[in-house]
């Protein structure tokens, strides 16, 4: 009972870190300081999908389970959680690349608009003539 509790413990983890790594960019926008964590987390995140990589959370995972008393599953974490969930049977290895070129182009884009927000903030207010010309 214990190693399956704690195999639902690095789950939920694995989950967090997904969305973590997937949406981190707009905890960034309301606190910047967030930015050393989810830097790291997503390319790391990027890079395991670009290279088909499994993340070290999966094996730990499985194996907690199997020594809880359960069968493990095959593949990865997203093939088995996520694919199961979002996608039709079969994640191929185009769609990891394309899930990876989302998360990170949505995290360029977030990046760019908090950093465009700051920087035009920074100037200090304008006037009316100037933001219309």
């Amino acid at each position: 009972m214990l190693y399956r509790t704690l195999a639902d413990v690095v789950l939920v983890l694995h989950l967090g870190f997904v969305g973590f790594v997937v949406l981190g960019g707009l905890l960034v926008v309301k606190r910047p300081r967030w930015a050393w964590a989810h830097v790291p987390a997503a390319v790391w995140g990027v890079i395991v999908e670009y290279t088909g990589w499994i993340c070290p959370l999966t094996p730990l995972e499985l194996a907690l389970r199997e020594r809880g008393g359960s069968a493990g599953y095959p593949g990865g974490f997203l093939e088995h959680y996520v694919t199961a969930v979002l996608y039709p049977v079969g994640l191929t290895r185009g769609w990891q690349i394309a899930l990876g070129s989302l998360a990170l182009g949505f995290n360029v884009v977030v990046y760019w608009l908090a950093t465009h927000q700051r920087s035009r903030s920074d100037v200090g207010p304008r006037s009316t003539s100037e933001r219309f010309q």
